[in-house]
């Protein structure tokens, strides 16, 4: 392998234009190794991607075996047997709940795709009106046009503000954490977001709405905030009311991420459309879905008999291939309930390291998807000035420390506030999780000196 010597002078596009990023040598199980000779726990997967580790060599050897079979067909025409297997494999424990799975890319292709599903759904019965879409605005569904559209994400949004949709509508975000009331009772709160929902609907016309999009548990945005008790139930109910399809993006949740295959499992409803992606294919190729129930597959069928959207690399084998292999080493190995024990150990060790920090304003997730906003008060829960990307310096904190962590900012209102997020492995023991939890709490612990009042 040719070692990088120099960045400054890459033809490659980064993400940034100022920094250079470090250059990975090769990546084994958890940790990912550095051209400087540096070795990082990958305590992220990326982007919450990596599900059973690196170089897996029975994914690789899944991947390697599909490339002496078929690389790739085009599905106007035919299928393989790999993606008729992935679907099988995915949809076997939801009989009566999902019908029929898409097999794409990046998760913005999955919900662009969920998207023309929902306004199909409706205009295969006549109800051409109905194009418009709800989200939250503290939220992010993709960098495509309809998913940057949906996206509450301010700073994403911003030089594209003039591309976006007008079709495209905002309600509140379920943050219990920062906008319950004092006063104010979980069940109060949730009847209080509903009926805003309710209150947008009647405002653009029910006539006029195919969806209302959400994250089962918010990523990258606010930093795995899950949802108040009853949410999506009242939110499913005020759907029903006005035939909206209920839409959860569990791009960056879902996939096993919380200890079921749906996040939706642990919450008291079944959408109507669900996208899937990262973990999915475990980072060795990409890999997302859409998963449609029956009451949307009748309607397709019975009408077109299609659903009007195609890719180049839809199903790709793969692809497909590398699904099958992440999904048989996770049910072989009981990984999900894997997720659930140490999820559960590593949000109480969270809390027991970090609960005293200054600047820990709040803790929350749900299987091995965690997330830690930061305060200047912890009784205000004031932010600490923007400026400072509080959150990328305890990042790099971290990776001094051997620690790979995601950082984000904008956690309030998409300017103000930052967070980090804890995505590991699902194979991660508790061990791990241990020296884990103590290497964010020393990143931490190095900037409240400077940062705490």
């Amino acid at each position: 392998m040719a070692k990088v010597e120099d960045l400054s002078n890459s033809h490659l596009m980064h993400r940034s234009l100022r920094e250079e990023p470090d250059v990975v040598n090769n990546a084994k199980g958890s940790y990912i190794f550095l051209q400087n000779g540096q070795k990082v726990f990958d305590g992220c997967g990326g982007a919450a991607v990596i599900a059973v580790g690196h170089g897996n060599s029975e994914v690789i050897e899944a991947v390697s075996k599909q490339l002496s079979v078929v690389s790739y067909v085009h599905t106007f025409e035919y299928t393989t047997p790999v993606a008729e297997e992935l679907a099988n494999i995915l949809l076997k424990n939801y009989s009566g709940k999902i019908a029929k799975v898409y097999f794409v890319n990046s998760g913005s292709e999955a919900n662009e795709a969920a998207v023309k599903v929902a306004v199909q759904y409706f205009y295969e019965q006549g109800k051409t009106s109905k194009t418009q879409f709800i989200s939250r605005k503290q939220s992010y569904h993709g960098n495509c046009l309809a998913g940057m559209s949906l996206s509450g994400h301010v700073l994403r949004r911003k030089p594209f503000e003039n591309l976006v949709s007008d079709k495209f509508h905002k309600v509140s975000e379920a943050n219990e954490y920062r906008w319950k009331k004092n006063d104010e009772t979980t069940g109060e709160y949730v009847e209080r977001l509903a009926n805003e929902l309710e209150a947008k609907i009647l405002e653009v016309g029910p006539d006029n709405i195919a969806g209302f999009f959400a994250e089962t548990i918010v990523g990258a945005t606010t930093g795995c905030l899950t949802a108040p008790k009853g949410y999506f139930k009242a939110i499913q109910k005020i759907c029903e009311k006005y035939d909206v399809l209920l839409i959860t993006d569990e791009i960056m949740c879902g996939s096993g991420r919380t200890g079921t295959f749906f996040a939706w499992e642990q919450e008291d409803f079944v959408p109507d459309i669900t996208t899937s992606g990262k973990a999915l294919g475990g980072g060795y190729s990409p890999l997302s879905a859409v998963f449609m129930n029956q009451k949307v597959v009748d309607v397709l069928s019975n009408g077109s008999a299609s659903f009007n959207n195609g890719h180049t690399f839809q199903c790709y084998p793969l692809s497909c291939a590398a699904g099958i292999a992440v999904q048989k080493i996770i049910q072989r190995d009981n990984l999900l309930q894997n997720v659930k024990v140490m999820g559960e150990y590593l949000g109480q060790a969270l809390v027991k390291e970090l609960k005293d920090i200054k600047i820990v304003g709040n803790i929350r997730g749900r299987g091995l998807f965690w997330g830690v906003e930061f305060v200047k008060d912890k009784s205000t829960k004031e932010a600490i000035d923007p400026r400072i990307r509080i959150g990328q310096k305890i990042q790099h904190n971290a990776l001094v420390n051997g620690l790979a962590i995601y950082p984000g900012f904008g956690t309030i209102d998409g300017l103000s506030g930052d967070h980090i997020l804890i995505a590991p492995s699902y194979d991660i023991t508790q061990d791990q999780v241990n020296v884990m939890v103590q290497q964010v709490a020393a990143s931490i612990i190095e900037m409240e000196q400077k940062y705490a009042t």
